[in-house]
Order: C-alpha cells, then structure tokens, then sequence
C-alpha cells in the first residue's frame, strides 16, 4: 500500500462536503466534524470530566477541524483555544468559529504539541486532547508542558488509541500507520509518564470496544459513497483509508490494539 494515504488533511479541507457530514453522522450519530475514536457518549462526558463551567478557560490540544472546541463554547460558554499541526485543520476550523459567530469565545492557532507551546505558566483551567498524543513524539515533555499550563485543581483529559494489548504483525503495523507518526505505548507507560509529570491520575478507562464499533461503522459509510469519495479523495487513497479502517477494526476487536480515556488533574 501507497505510504502517501491522507487520513486527515482531505476530511479537514472537505469538512463542508454533504457526503462527507453523512459519513460522520452515520458513524458517530451526531456531526461536528470529528475524525476520532471518541463515542458520542464519550464526546458528551468530557466536560463533565473537564468539570467545565462558563468561567472556565479550556485548551484543545489537536482540535482537527474546530467542531467540538465550538460546540464546547456554544453548549458552556467557556472559552476555548485549540490549536493544530494541519494547516487545512486551522483554516477550516477558523471559518467554523466565524460562520457560528463564537470567535469571541474561541480561537485557533497552528502549533505543534511535540514543542514548547507559546502559552504562560497556569493558563487554564481545562485541557483536552483526543486521540491526538499517540501522534506526537516526546510524550513525556508534553505532559510536562501541560502540567505546566494547567491552573492548580485544573483538569487533563486525553485518550492514547495505540496502547498494545498483543501480538501485532509487521503488515498490520504498516496498514495501521499509513501516514505521519505513530507511537506506540506498552502497557502503563502512560500512567507512569503521567505521575512523572507531576499530574495525578484520576481514572485511566478502557474504552476500545468504541474503537471496534466506531472504525466498523466509518469504513461500511464510507464504502457506501464510494464513488463520491474515489472522485473527492481518489481511488488509491480511497482503498488506503478502508484499509486502514478494516485493520483498526480487526485489531481493536481483537484487543490487540486498545484504547484509553485517562482523567489526570493538578
């Protein structure tokens, strides 16, 4: 398989796409843009965990294509900064903010996680990352550096989708990580990662029967607008993408593969 598969920027330029908001809705139930392992369910829960209010400040750390940061500033109030690696991300997600008229509330910037982030010391009250970490090296600096934003009693939710749960072969490894970086993290690394940063845990939760249900449900969307997506996407990148949907899905339900939600605060 072609190692040029675009998992990401082509869902991010092609956000307005009718075809493409179908697909989120029969994945997910509900559309806000999203390209994660996150249920609905989950998605809901997250400010409850963040214990958002309308004071609260918030940074989403890999916001993808805006939806939930604005959604999250919509529902709540609070103002959110989200920033991203991609560059069609920023600008889908700017237009996004503006088109709902909530950029009093939110904003977003290009950055890479994997650097020291150009905010100060106890910033804000909440921080989030979905499925995101698993893609940016130096985890351990990162969790540091988040430490170091959140404000004392603030609240760190972040999911790790690439925690190994056994044997994976070379060929699945490579129809899994079809483009860009991947990390992968044994078992309690991440727990360990995040008591040397200084956050504490407050629950570490198993949610990959989510990975299995939602990748299995995006691949069958998606094979259902083939042609549409083959004239968007291209054949070659079309087949790459239901590939990697079919390894998440077989590795994910056999729990070789697992994901985790982790709560950790200040």
């Amino acid at each position: 398989m072609s190692k040029n598969i675009d998992l990401y920027s082509s869902s991010y330029s092609n956000y307005s796409l009718e075809t493409y908001s179908e697909i989120r809705l029969e994945t997910y139930g509900e559309d806000y843009g999203q390209t994660s392992w996150a249920s609905t369910a989950e998605s809901h829960e997250i400010p409850e965990l963040l214990q958002l209010t309308s004071d609260s400040s918030v940074l989403d750390i890999g916001c993808g294509s805006g939806g939930y940061a604005v959604g999250l500033a919509k529902r709540i109030g609070c103002r959110v900064t989200g920033f991203e690696i991609n560059a069609s991300g920023v600008k889908t997600a700017t237009a996004l903010a503006d088109k709902e008229k909530v950029t009093d509330l939110v904003k977003f910037e290009q950055h890479d996680a994997s650097r020291e982030l150009p905010y100060e010391n106890n910033s804000f009250d909440a921080i989030y990352s979905t499925d995101v970490l698993c893609h940016v090296p130096g985890r351990r600096d990162v969790l540091a550096n988040t430490q170091r934003l959140l404000k004392s009693g603030g609240r760190f939710v972040f999911s790790d989708a690439l925690v190994i749960g056994g044997l994976i072969s070379h060929e699945e490894l490579e129809k899994r990580c079809p483009d860009g970086l991947y990390f992968f993290s044994p078992p309690g690394i991440n727990e360990q990662l995040i008591q040397e940063s200084g956050l504490k845990l407050v629950e570490a939760r198993d949610t990959t029967e989510n990975s299995a249900l939602l990748s299995k449900r995006w691949h069958d969307a998606r094979e259902k607008r083939k042609d549409a997506l083959i004239e968007c996407e291209g054949k070659e990148n079309f087949l790459g993408v239901q590939q990697f949907l079919q390894c998440v899905h077989t590795l994910t339900s056999e729990r070789r593969l697992l994901r985790f939600l982790y709560t950790c605060s200040k």
